[in-house]
């Protein structure tokens, strides 16, 4: 888990826990054996963690069945540890998507998308050009999007094929209010790897997923 993560959160996040809330916000639902382990401590101690954490609100038990015996419990984070995380100029943001689209229009707003997907995938294209290969390109578009809040990561697969996940999304509340943002997202990450890879969202955060992940296949691969 990377310190440059926590270095990005809100003062609130930078207590005694916030890894615990770093590590389910990166991984999803874990147990407390998991986390423990994770995190370089003991099961007990990471428990007392979760406990503490939920008496705030922050975290909730889930109960899985395992077959025979007590189901197991694992925790995730709740929609207030959530708000926790930063969400760029929220409300602003959606002030002035509403006031674009009620004044100037549908086609308006959609200039606006486009304007800033043009402007994003020459930024973008800009960073990662001097990438030796395909691996170095989505490496540098982690990067990229770290600064920008994503707390993405980025792995290859046994087949070949590249992984980028962001575990955040900092502009969430703008493109629930105008999905036309995350088509521009998908269009931008094409746009970087031009012919040299094929580009796929697996998941989506706006969909239900909880994050947003693209496949990368280099070209000639499926």
């Amino acid at each position: 888990m990377s310190s440059e993560h926590l270095d990005n959160l809100q003062p609130s996040l930078r207590s005694p826990g916030a890894r615990v809330l770093m590590a389910l916000k990166m991984h999803g639902v874990l147990s407390s054996a998991a986390l423990g382990s994770m995190l370089g401590t003991t099961a007990e101690a990471a428990r007392q963690q979760l406990v503490r954490l939920a008496d705030e609100g922050l975290v909730e038990p889930r109960s899985e069945a395992r077959g025979v015996g007590r189901p197991a419990r694992h925790w995730c984070l709740t929609p207030k540890a959530e708000a926790r995380f930063p969400d760029t100029h929220a409300a602003l943001t959606v002030q002035l998507l509403g006031l674009i689209r009620s004044e100037l229009g549908d086609t308006a707003l959609d200039r606006v998308i486009s304007a800033r997907e043009a402007s994003t995938s020459h930024a973008y294209a800009e960073a990662v050009e001097t990438a030796p290969d395909l691996k170095g390109r989505v490496a540098a578009l982690a990067r990229l999007r770290s600064d920008e809040g994503y707390m993405p990561e980025w792995w290859e697969e046994a087949d070949g094929r590249l992984m980028l996940v962001e575990n955040h999304c900092p502009i969430c509340a703008a493109a629930t209010e105008c999905q036309g943002f995350c088509r521009a997202e998908l269009d931008v990450f094409r746009s970087v790897f031009g012919d040299a890879a094929q580009v796929e969202r697996s998941e989506h955060l706006l969909s239900g997923g909880r994050r947003c992940a693209y496949v990368i296949s280099p070209a000639g691969k499926n």
